[in-house]
């Protein structure tokens, strides 16, 4: 991870990290998921749809094993530290991925405005439709939304916003808090796939509650 560059944001509350999933890495976990579609009966094994928050086409776990010999753990577990160390100067000694799973959405399906369990969390892009569509109406005022991962907290005051509206770009992955706000609006005019992935982690207590 320390040749990995972790781009930090402030653009509200609290604070949210960037980082750029290697490629070599993208293409294993669509390999994983495109290996689990074939598997039917994997696939029913691993379906999270039940649990989750999406209206979307699947969602499902990583199995944890994956996860390790990937090292989608690895880097997930390097980038958090270094988010921690750079925001709050504390290093962390416990790292628990406790959920990492797939969300498949297509045309005109959605995630609702949702947070996440545990203490750190984030989400990121494996697969981008090549367009997610535009406005009914030209010149339409703000951008067009559809597909892109909407960051939410607290309400829009002077020199302070509450969204942030970013366009989903294949590698990318962003960390946050559990406890911050997201939501995916419908993408439309395309019959490809936005695949994204998630993660929710626990850390140390006392980091987790360092101002509590």
């Amino acid at each position: 991870m320390s040749e990995k560059k972790l781009d930090l944001m402030k653009p509200f509350g609290p604070w949210v990290a960037k980082i750029n999933i290697p490629e070599d890495l993208v293409n294993k976990l669509n390999d994983y998921v495109d290996r689990i579609l074939a598997d039917e009966k994997k696939a029913t094994k691993l379906d999270a749809g039940g649990r989750l928050v999406g209206n979307v086409t699947q969602e499902f776990q990583i199995d944890f094993d994956f996860a390790d010999k990937s090292g989608w753990s690895k880097l997930l577990q390097a980038a958090s530290a270094k988010l921690i160390e750079a925001t709050l100067k504390k290093n962390i000694t416990k790292f628990q991925i406790t959920d990492t799973w797939i969300v498949r959405q297509f045309e005109n399906e959605y995630n609702p405005i949702h947070w996440h369990d545990g203490h750190i969390s984030g989400a990121g892009f494996l697969k981008v439709p090549k367009s997610l569509g535009q406005h009914y109406q030209k010149k339409k005022v703000p951008p067009y939304s559809g597909g892109n991962l909407q960051l939410i907290h607290g309400s829009r005051m002077f020199l302070s916003q509450s969204v942030i509206s970013i366009i989903p770009k294949v590698g990318d992955f962003y960390f946050f808090p559990n406890y911050l706000m997201h939501a995916v609006f419908p993408f439309k005019d395309s019959n490809e796939e936005r695949r994204s992935i998630s993660f929710n982690a626990k850390v140390d207590d006392e980091v987790y509650n360092v101002f509590g």
